[in-house]
């Protein structure tokens, strides 16, 4: 399993006449939050166009627990469970400063050919580089270094002695 936690300020043009953050915008934090993940392992987005690979969404399901406030620090929590194969799956927990759940969110990429937009099997060089990850379980902390990191209150179960 690998995570990573990344955080940011909803911006005023982001919220509705509420005061909420509108629905809509949580699409695109799970979409920043998935790319800082795949940054932090150097499978970045630049690094596969030069490569000829396009990760289009094929599935995303939210469900919405309570709602983000402007300049609020929200809290993403992003998990690859497993080792892609043609799809490319994330799980997303969206937490705001009190560590409060605010909703839970899952995607699905899937891996293709940029030029034929046919789907393809994960390519070789992301297949060592996760693989090399998963062998480590690792966990990114929110400053983006491979180092792994404790979140208190994160809902990361019970912490063991001698697991830091």
């Amino acid at each position: 399993m690998i995570t990573d936690i990344f955080e940011l300020r909803p911006r005023y043009g982001e919220v509705d006449q509420m005061g909420y953050v509108y629905h809509a915008n949580y699409l695109t934090y799970c979409h920043q939050a998935r790319n800082e993940l795949l940054r932090k392992m150097n499978i970045d987005e630049i690094n596969l166009e030069k490569n000829n690979i396009i990760l289009p969404v094929i599935y995303f399901e939210i469900n919405y627990k309570k709602p983000a406030h402007y300049d609020e620090l929200i809290t993403i929590k992003t998990t690859i469970r497993e080792q892609p194969k043609v799809r490319f799956s994330f799980e997303f927990e969206i937490r705001n400063q009190e560590k409060m759940l605010l909703s839970e969110a899952k995607s699905t990429v899937v891996f293709a050919d940029s030029e034929s937009r046919l789907p393809m099997s994960t390519p070789h060089f992301i297949e060592d580089l996760l693989k090399n990850k998963f062998k480590s379980d690792i966990s990114y902390g929110a400053e983006g270094s491979s180092s792994p990191s404790v979140r208190e209150n994160f809902n990361t179960g019970p912490l063991k002695l001698g697991t830091i």
